[in-house]
């Protein structure tokens, strides 16, 4: 009867098509191996090796253990986290208002991944069906189906199905197996990018966890909502990489149809699971989120894919980004409405208002200064906190246009605020910044988020600010002054080893926020200084600076914001960051600034969005009827991103300061990746555009509201759009054209200031220009810049194709409109290709450009 019954067990088992006792289980292609064996436990991965250029390697600490979570009731999403001896962690502080919930959010016990019963396994049974290998295990709450297949077009890709069938009602989250754990004591990199990065696992949990320095050493499941694309990778200590990515589709959609759906949480990545193992998991559904409950009979599945390459964590994620979810797509899709110059001279109009750009001024001691009202919050303020923004824009904006309001009624004013905005009354704080804001109650300066002084204030509002007008005032000797006074002050705060504190208290003068280092790009004030001054001084102490943020910042992935309302969680400076060192690179030529200037791009294209894909699907934003595309997060950057950051509930910006930088790198490193995300950033987004104001919307939650509280905000928009088509002018001209770049602006990214100097055109020069109502195009995916060289009277028009196919279109000019009471010899007009080759062109012809082309165009005036 035993020998009977064995044998109708065996029989079944042949009958289901499932082979219980066959111990051979394979995948294998040119570059992968991956091999499993039945222990009499149930199927684990044996070995799993890769190809390179070092041969076969094996990875390490193989298993292929399940997992899946299960949990009878709803998961608690509202327990406090608390330290080792039960104490909640008073983290942040009680002023940090908005960000308070957002860390709520995201310490409960699903984001702790301690909630739910955690049922591991090997699947006992195994069949193979064509090229794909089918593994199955019935636990006690249900049943999992896991496909597995090799990628037929990328050979380093494993795909992976898994079907659950629930045998009991509950809520269920899948976890993706553990193909090898990973030493926690060496490995070279691991990130989940916008989240976390690191080489390191930090013990600290606030400042791995808040701050994304390293890896946290719980295993925390994280959102997709501030994840900037939907991976989890690890580079182990023998170079090669593991990815686990979702494959698209998987995760939240942040617009479903007519309103923001950013905090539904579809899935979780981590890099340590819940057996405390480092190794790269994502969880799909989340438990006690969207589709997680299960009635029993139901199912569910998870897709995702593992990537193995014997390469750094930048080449994979490059795949993840550029193959899995396909980032041209949208600039495939979209549909220009507006060129960026047609939007400058809306904004230039903008500007020029007071009603609309808020324009406010004062009388402070003995001084007229002006600025613009800020609406948001301000630490004391009474609603009368007034700032400006970008003062390499304001003075670029008026040298191009020569225009009367902004020289005569703009500029005075606001280089008086500048010049007020200095501490010089002596004391501990004598040349440093007083305040981004002025109360006009109280007639003080003060910062945004407490009675602080950071040293990267006087960096950003007095180097960085004064060094861009400084450039078209060369003979100003009061503001030379001032930028001695201010580079004097922050090279006495230096540390010896090249750093600055994060903040100093106004009153007692004790370091704040000892908790960080200043991870910024406080040195680069010194080199601006240098610039202005030639003091070499200034010049070395920068470079010590950015040695120490090299080996400090750089080299560990640790960074630090400068909004101070998100208690300083990684931002935008991390952009700065890669510009300033390029800029350093420049002047000394020493190579390691260069590469960390490199490494520090890489790590900030994590901080632009990837994912979902776009398409044509409707959607609504009010009454108007749009496609998904039009509104789409991908290639839009973080205000702040991670655990903290504002993209958790406003999701990205739409101010694509990293533009212009991103194409210089792509220029440098021949990197594509550079190339599409300022593209995409730059040239996609006319949803979010106030059309009566020309204004983006500053958060992508806020679509196409236009400046909001944040009217200033125009003159970044200004900056940045500028220095996005001087790069691509450049570019495109392979260098023949080219013009002077200033300094960075503060705060929100590494746009550079233009026009205070002429440029090369070919083998001529000119100073950049911008004529209001002097040159039409009546096709939108057309922009232009011009220049003038008033030695031989030529007019240049650049005309810049920004779209992926051939456009034509008509030019207009509108001779009325040029300077004095010179005209335009329209019937003399010249082509020119962008290596200067002469075009036949005749001016009643439609003009016609290649794909992201260049044409120039040059007028004899007299």
């Amino acid at each position: 009867m035993r020998l009977n019954g064995v044998i109708l067990l065996l029989l079944a088992s042949i009958s289901s098509g499932y082979a219980q006792l066959a111990t051979k289980a394979a995948l294998t292609n040119n570059v992968i191996r991956l091999n499993w064996e039945n222990t009499g436990k149930g199927y684990k991965v044996k070995q799993l090796s890769v190809k390179g250029q070092k041969g076969w390697q094996s990875l390490p600490g193989s298993l292929g253990q399940y997992t899946l979570l299960y949990s009878k009731e709803q998961p608690d999403m509202n327990a406090p986290i608390k330290d080792k001896n039960g104490k909640e962690i008073p983290f942040p502080e009680p002023e940090y208002r908005y960000i308070i919930p957002t860390w709520k959010a995201n310490t409960s016990p699903v984001s702790l991944n301690t909630e739910g019963r955690s049922i591991s396994f090997y699947p006992q049974r195994y069949k193979q069906v064509g090229h794909t290998l089918v593994f199955q295990q019935k636990t006690e709450v249900a049943t999992i189906e896991a496909t597995w297949q090799l990628d037929s077009v990328y050979k380093n890709d494993l795909r992976v199905s898994i079907r659950l069938t629930a045998d009991r009602d509950g809520y269920y989250s899948i976890a993706s197996p553990v193909l090898t754990t990973n030493d926690k004591n060496q490995f070279q990199w691991a990130c989940i990018p916008g989240v976390f990065q690191g080489n390191t696992i930090n013990s600290n949990f606030i400042d791995a966890y808040a701050y994304g320095h390293g890896i946290p050493d719980k295993p925390m499941v994280v959102r997709e909502r501030t994840a900037a694309a939907l991976t989890a990778m690890l580079t182990n200590k023998e170079g090669i990489t593991l990815a686990v990515t979702a494959e698209p589709g998987t995760a939240r959609d942040p617009w479903e149809y007519d309103k923001s759906t950013q905090s539904n949480w579809q899935l979780g990545l981590s890099l340590i699971n819940r057996q405390q193992q480092l190794s790269p998991t994502l969880y799909h559904p989340v438990l006690g989120q969207k589709k997680s409950y299960l009635k029993k009979g139901e199912n569910i599945s998870f897709d995702f894919r593992y990537t193995v390459n014997p390469s750094d964590w930048y080449k994979v994620y490059q795949h993840v980004v550029n193959d899995v979810y396909r980032f041209d797509e949208l600039l495939r899709l979209k549909q220009t409405n507006q060129s960026l110059s047609a939007r400058m001279l809306q904004l230039l109009d903008y500007v020029k208002k007071d009603s609309t750009s808020r324009w406010r001024t004062f009388d402070y001691q003995g001084q007229r200064i002006g600025a613009q009202e800020y609406l948001g919050g301000v630490y004391e303020s009474e609603k009368d906190a007034v700032k400006n923004a970008d003062y390499g824009a304001m003075w670029m904006l008026a040298t191009l246009t020569q225009d009367s309001i902004l020289i005569h009624q703009r500029l005075k004013n606001a280089l008086n605020f500048k010049l007020a905005q200095q501490n010089t009354a002596g004391g501990f704080f004598h040349g440093a910044a007083a305040g981004q804001y002025y109360l006009y109650h109280s007639k003080r300066f003060t910062e945004e988020w407490g009675p602080y002084t950071e040293p990267i204030a006087t960096t950003y509002y007095m180097l960085l600010d004064m060094g861009n007008v400084f450039l078209f005032e060369p003979d100003n000797q009061q503001l030379k002054s001032a930028i001695r006074l201010a580079a004097d002050w922050l090279l006495a705060k230096m540390k010896q080893q090249g750093y600055w504190e994060v903040a100093y208290h106004n009153n007692t003068y004790q370091p704040m926020f000892t908790d960080q280092k200043d991870y910024r790009p406080t040195f680069y004030g010194l080199l601006v200084a240098y610039q202005v001054l030639e003091d070499e001084k200034y010049l070395k102490a920068a470079i010590t600076g950015a040695d120490w943020f090299i080996k400090n910042a750089v080299e560990k992935g640790y960074f630090l914001g400068v909004c101070g309302d998100a208690r300083f969680a990684p931002d935008f400076a991390t952009g700065q960051s890669a510009q300033a060192l390029l800029d350093l690179y420049e002047i000394t030529k020493e190579q390691r600034f260069k590469q960390a200037a490199i490494k520090t791009a890489q790590f900030y294209t994590t901080s632009i969005y990837s994912h979902p894909i776009p398409n044509h699907q409707g959607k609504k934003s009010g009454t108007r009827e749009l496609e998904d595309w039009q509104i789409s997060q991908v290639g839009l950057s973080f205000e702040h991103g991670g655990i903290l950051g504002s993209a958790n509930p406003s999701g990205p910006i739409l101010l694509a300061s990293h533009a212009g930088m991103f194409v210089r790198l792509f220029q440098l490193t021949k990197d594509s990746l550079y190339l599409k995300m300022a593209r995409t950033a730059a040239l996609s987004k006319d949803a979010f555009v106030d059309p009566a104001t020309g204004v983006a919307s500053y958060y992508w939650s806020a679509m196409n509201r236009g400046a909001g509280p944040f009217p200033h905000h125009a003159w970044w928009q200004v900056g940045w759009i500028t220095d996005y088509l001087m790069a691509e002018l450049s570019l495109r001209s392979q260098g023949r054209i080219d013009f002077p770049a200033g300094f960075i602006t503060p705060k929100v990214g590494p746009h550079k200031t233009f026009g205070f100097q002429k440029g090369k055109i070919f083998d001529k020069q000119g100073g950049l220009a911008l004529i209001e109502k002097l040159v039409s195009l009546t096709n939108p995916n057309m922009d232009y810049l011009c220049a003038l060289n008033k030695e031989d009277k030529t007019f240049y028009l650049f005309v810049l194709n920004n779209d992926d196919e051939a456009q034509e279109g008509e030019l207009h000019i509108n001779q009325s409109r040029f300077i004095g009471q010179h005209r335009l010899a329209l019937e003399t007009a010249q082509c020119f290709s962008a290596s200067g080759s002469p075009i036949p062109f005749s001016f009643n012809d439609k003009i016609k450009i290649a794909p992201y082309g260049l044409q120039v165009y040059t007028f004899k005036y007299q």
